[in-house]
């Protein structure tokens, strides 16, 4: 049995109600939704995996990741407020890369760069819960610790 994709923890944490409000947002169906969201999780974990690798950002990604590891509990609700205060570090790490990434799938859908940059802003503390559940359940899973940022976004790291 594999383990689902990041993008398959990032569309349940996210839940119907909030897939709906992003397909209303870019003015679409919950399946064309459902893609951009897709290709937007793929985009920001990308841009994160870039992040850890470049010595500039390597130490907050890196403290960004102990947190998210370390949280106990795993953060609860903190997609459902919309609010980056409760993500922490890595929240803000996400929030820095959102732009870019975003900038990234408006100009592969070809949807407006303003409208994109709102739902990834959405998906933020999303990515972070489900992060945070990832970790939480691979501790529970008694592999010792959650690992890194690969074992957190699954897959091998990209270059």
């Amino acid at each position: 049995m594999s383990e689902p994709s990041f993008q398959d923890d990032v569309l349940t944490e996210l839940g119907d109600d909030r897939l709906q409000e992003i397909a209303g947002l870019l003015g679409t169906d919950p399946a064309g939704a459902q893609a951009v969201v897709g290709s937007s999780v793929a985009e920001l974990s990308g841009e994160l995996r870039q992040a850890a690798a470049e010595p500039a950002s390597a130490d907050e990604v890196r403290a960004a990741v102990d947190e998210v590891t370390s949280a106990e509990p795993p953060l609860q609700g903190v997609a459902g407020f919309g609010g980056l205060a409760a993500g922490g570090l890595m929240a803000g790490v996400l929030a820095k890369l959102a732009r870019p990434a975003a900038t990234a799938v408006a100009k592969r859908t070809g949807l407006p760069p303003a409208t994109v940059n709102r739902a990834v802003d959405i998906l933020v503390p999303v990515v972070v819960a489900a992060l945070t559940k990832r970790a939480a359940a691979k501790k529970a899973g008694g592999g010792g610790g959650a690992g890194g940022l690969g074992d957190l976004l699954g897959g091998g790291a990209k270059k």
